[in-house]
């Protein structure tokens, strides 16, 4: 396992080949690699009656990209060298949320915005954060539910996963946030949920 002090640095020699070799690559608009997320299965015996929508999660500018982010430092943003999500990062976020709290076996239906169904509630997801760091792969939300018919917010908490990188390499920090993401997800639909 490696020290904090060795990890910051790898992290740093990590963002600078983003600078001197990566770069290049995404300007072309060829990365070398594309990332997808996963959904939990987080099947359950119960059955709802709920229908839910999802609306597109909010964030800062700098995740609203398809772009993998990482933070040398509190105050910067970097990008891994030739890789991206397979879909801009609000969207991507948007599609495995709807299809975990569809996994968890308790709702009627969920859908995004335009989809056409008579919604009883909605799950808001604010990314607050979904990269990199010298911790390892951070996946921090803040989520309210919401009553669909009178625009109140019934609830809201945040959840906030950290996951080590345990192989080095864009694929092992992408492993990283993906898990990182389905402990919160599974987390927000028994919470969303129950």
């Amino acid at each position: 396992m490696l020290r904090r002090a060795p990890r910051t640095a790898g992290l740093a020699a990590l963002l600078a080949a983003a600078t001197l070799a990566g770069c290049t690559s995404l300007i072309a608009g060829r990365p070398s690699a594309i990332f997808d997320l996963t959904a939990p299965g987080t099947a359950m015996a119960a059955h709802g009656s709920a229908q839910v929508l999802v609306p597109e999660p909010t964030t800062v500018h700098a995740l609203d990209t398809d772009r993998i982010a990482a933070r040398p430092g509190p105050s910067e943003y970097a990008y891994l060298p030739g890789a991206v999500w397979s879909d801009q990062l609000p969207k991507l976020l948007q599609a495995r949320l709807i299809e975990t709290l569809q996994n968890s076996g308790r709702t009627r239906a969920v859908a995004k915005p335009g989809q056409g169904l008579l919604i009883d509630y909605q799950v808001v997801l604010d990314v607050r954060a979904f990269e990199y760091t010298s911790e390892g792969a951070v996946a921090d939300f803040i989520v309210r539910v919401m009553d669909d018919r009178t625009g109140r917010v019934i609830r809201s908490r945040g959840f906030r996963h950290v996951v080590p990188v345990a192989s080095p390499g864009n694929g092992g920090i992408v492993q990283a946030l993906d898990q990182a993401m389905d402990q919160a997800f599974v987390e927000i639909a028994n919470w969303a949920l129950g």
